[in-house]
């Protein structure tokens, strides 16, 4: 299979209000806007994307029409530091799990968008002890 792009896209009850953390802190730009759904892209040497769903709409199967529940979206920045004093510190932004340093080889910080998907913001660093070896392409 040939993917031409693979990117989440979240149910949401709270559409404007994710539109709106997505474009301000991360800054994800809009390439489509509905009244349901909205398209965003965030430019530059590796693009991503994300789309936003109103959960009821009914491209979604029957069954299926519910709010997001469960998810992590890592993103990884080249100074997570930088990152904490922006979103946190300055920008005040809640925090869920507090900027750390972990054995595995990231130091990160988890914050919350305004359907409680996680995001973790994340810079790797060389893991130690037992985690060193895990890793397959280093």
């Amino acid at each position: 299979m040939l993917l031409t792009s693979f990117y989440p896209v979240i149910c949401t009850t709270r559409l404007k209000e994710s539109h709106a953390f997505y474009a301000d802190w991360f800054g994800f730009e809009t390439t489509f806007e509905a009244d349901w759904y909205v398209s965003l892209r965030r430019p530059g040497p590796v693009p991503c994307e994300l789309g936003l769903l109103d959960h009821t709409h009914p491209t979604i199967p029957n069954g299926y029409r519910k709010p997001v529940d469960g998810l992590l979206l890592n993103v990884e920045v080249p100074d997570v530091d930088a990152q904490w004093r922006r979103l946190v510190v300055e920008g005040g932004l809640r925090v869920e799990l507090d900027l750390r340093s972990e054995d595995f080889g990231q130091r990160h910080f988890v914050v919350a968008d305004p359907n409680g998907v996680l995001v973790d913001v994340i810079t790797p660093i060389e893991p130690t002890g037992e985690y060193v070896e895990r890793y397959i392409d280093r």
